[in-house]
């Protein structure tokens, strides 16, 4: 990159190509929601990029949890104040992409107005589809992405009489492999899930190519309708309730909660994030594995993509923002896809490489080599051919839908109502949710 000069007198003369003073460089800032040493890596990354060249300066700042970011950011754009980027959880998408006013400048724009090049071909399928707009353009810019992934205790699975290096692949299987932990008392609990609405809905919607709502699961229109009470989706859920009933099965609470379950290796089988890998690493006293989520060969014989959590980065607005830290933001952004940090990120956090060659390169590494199982999320990610159902959800305040979901599945593991009651009244309440948010876009 070419040095920008000191006009300075004799000081110009001396040293022609002397590096930008803090005060000349292009100030930008970055509102995260990473914590511990996950927020040491956000801290690294801000002090590479700000190392790598001499023209802009990035600074860093955590914001709360994601949905305390993201609030916080609205907050700010209304009172003119926004901060140049800020981190967005996944479900959080349709609300940005949708939000009144011009709130962000999507990537397509960025890229268009300032002549840097950010392209989504650099991004696997299922990442990049997520945060694009229906004709492929890319909305907001893929960061940080997990997937679910089924984890299990080789430990529990010797001790239940079952192959620890085969782990379940169909739903049949798995009900009869937490029999067996069941049976042979080898661990508390048999099989639990973390995130219950995205794993065993919407993840579960994915895998078998069906749909969550309509319109494209919502990429096609504001108007769309939840549709996750079909008599697919409610077998599973009865599968749970049965499995529940039996004690092969255990609901663990939501969201994340029953990542403790995982950590202490209390569980035989458990559905989580495939980002619980680094602290697996670092902390489980039990040998552990990784397997894909499970299918249901009576609805799909060959499985589909999953979908991705985690979040992505957003170009926020404001009053008298100039286009030169327009540009200094895609500067960072084409900084983040670089092979070598997508890949390094990777490796040190245990979220998905978000690009091919982020990918390509931890493999050339030998990452995946001395981690086995490390390259399972991104295989599930990028296997098949996306589809309309499998490219992710579109629908705004789906966070609220989640909550909906859960107390309703609540209701029905405690005995209070059926699955397809369970679903019927989820998609109703739901609805109710994405018509208002509708009146308000509209509005």
């Amino acid at each position: 990159m070419k040095r920008r000069t000191l006009l300075a007198g004799s000081a110009a003369a001396a040293l022609p190509f002397a590096p930008a003073r803090a005060a000349d460089r292009t100030k930008i800032v970055w509102w995260h929601a990473m914590t511990a040493a996950l927020g040491d890596q956000i801290t690294r990354i801000a002090d590479e990029f700000n190392k790598s060249q001499d023209t802009v300066e990035l600074q860093a700042v955590f914001k709360g949890g994601y949905a305390d970011t993201m609030n916080a950011a609205i907050a700010a754009f209304r009172a003119g104040q926004a901060p140049h980027i800020v981190q967005v959880f996944e479900v959080g998408t349709g609300t940005m992409i949708n939000a009144p006013g011009k709130v962000v400048k999507q990537v397509w724009e960025l890229s268009k107005e300032t002549g840097i090049p950010l392209e989504p071909k650099t991004y696997i399928g299922a990442v990049r589809g997520y945060y694009s707009l229906p004709d492929g353009r890319m909305a907001s810019m893929p960061f940080n992405s997990s997937t679910a992934v089924m984890w299990y205790n080789k430990d529990a699975f010797k001790k239940a009489g079952l192959d620890p290096e085969k782990p379940p692949v169909t739903w049949p299987e798995v009900v009869k492999a937490a029999q067996a932990i069941k049976a042979a008392n080898a661990a508390p609990i048999p099989m639990t899930t973390s995130w219950p609405t995205w794993i065993q809905l919407e993840q579960f919607s994915a895998l078998h190519n069906l749909p969550f709502a309509t319109k494209s699961n919502g990429f096609e229109g504001l108007d769309a309708e939840l549709t996750f009470n079909s008599k697919h989706h409610v077998k599973h859920v009865q599968r749970l309730l049965d499995m529940a009933k039996d004690g092969t099965f255990k609901y663990s609470g939501r969201d994340n909660a029953p990542d403790a379950v995982l950590y202490a290796g209390d569980a035989g089988i458990s559905f989580g994030s495939s980002a619980a890998r680094g602290t697996l690493v670092k902390t489980a006293k039990f040998d552990f594995g990784a397997g894909y989520l499970p299918y249901d060969p009576e609805i799909i014989k060959t499985p589909m993509n999953s979908i991705i959590g985690g979040a992505s980065l957003w170009t926020m607005t404001a009053p008298n923002r100039t286009p030169a830290e327009y540009k200094a933001v895609a500067q960072f952004l084409q900084f983040l896809a670089k092979p070598e940090g997508d890949a390094l990120w990777s490796q040190n956090t245990g979220y998905v490489p978000v690009t091919f060659a982020g990918f390509e390169l931890s493999q050339k590494q030998g990452f995946y080599d001395k981690n086995p199982g490390a390259d399972l999320a991104v295989k599930q990610l990028a296997r098949g051919t996306t589809t309309t159902n499998t490219k992710g959800l579109r629908l705004g305040n789906l966070s609220e839908i989640r909550n909906i979901i859960q107390e309703e599945l609540e209701k029905a593991l405690q005995g209070g109502q059926t699955a397809q009651a369970a679903l019927d009244s989820a998609v109703t309440r739901g609805n109710k949710v994405l018509r208002t948010f509708q009146k308000t876009i509209k509005a």
